[in-house]
């Protein structure tokens, strides 16, 4: 069966919600995003979640939203929280749901992109560069296990990424 889904990936600040909306926009595709949905659902911020109830019942939620997305209508574009394919059992579940593209951004350029947002939970408190490299280094390799296409990022416009994405995942 042919995938109608994209699901994209990658580190907080990576571009996720920003290239998703465009993809979706350029292929008159509908535009998800996981963190939003899941904040409609809970009617509380991702931040009030994990200081309410824990990462773990978040991790809990972004699990039984993909089970969800797995029933919904094909033809979008899946914005994925950054710890979302952390959990094996997301990763598959999100290889079901379509092609997973993982936008590779390098922690530097993390740093400059979040360095004002102060609503990212992991993040919270002193030594971000520290915490950036440290999440960095530990979600590396479970974002490649859960990709099916590597986009790296830097330096390229957003239409450069959306033909990449088009040319080797739309096919």
């Amino acid at each position: 069966m042919k995938k109608t889904n994209i699901v994209l990936i990658g580190f907080m600040g990576a571009g996720k919600s920003t290239v998703g909306r465009k993809l979706a926009g350029a292929f008159d595709m509908k535009f998800l995003d996981a963190d939003a949905l899941i904040e409609k659902k809970y009617k509380m911020k991702i931040s009030a979640i994990f200081a309410e109830q824990g990462e773990e019942a978040f991790r809990k939620a972004e699990t039984d939203l993909c089970r969800q997305l797995l029933k919904h209508e094909k033809g979008f574009v899946l914005a994925t929280g950054g710890g979302m394919p952390l959990r094996k059992e997301n990763a598959e579940l999100l290889k079901q749901i379509g092609k997973v593209v993982f936008l590779y951004t390098k922690p530097d350029e993390i740093l400059r992109r979040v360095k004002n947002d102060t609503s990212r939970p992991l993040l919270s408190g002193p030594d971000r560069e520290e915490k950036v490299n440290a999440l960095f280094e530990e979600r590396l390799p479970k974002y490649l296990e859960a990709a099916d296409y590597v986009l790296e990022t830097e330096g390229k416009s957003f239409y450069a990424m959306i033909v990449e994405i088009q040319k080797n995942c739309m096919k």
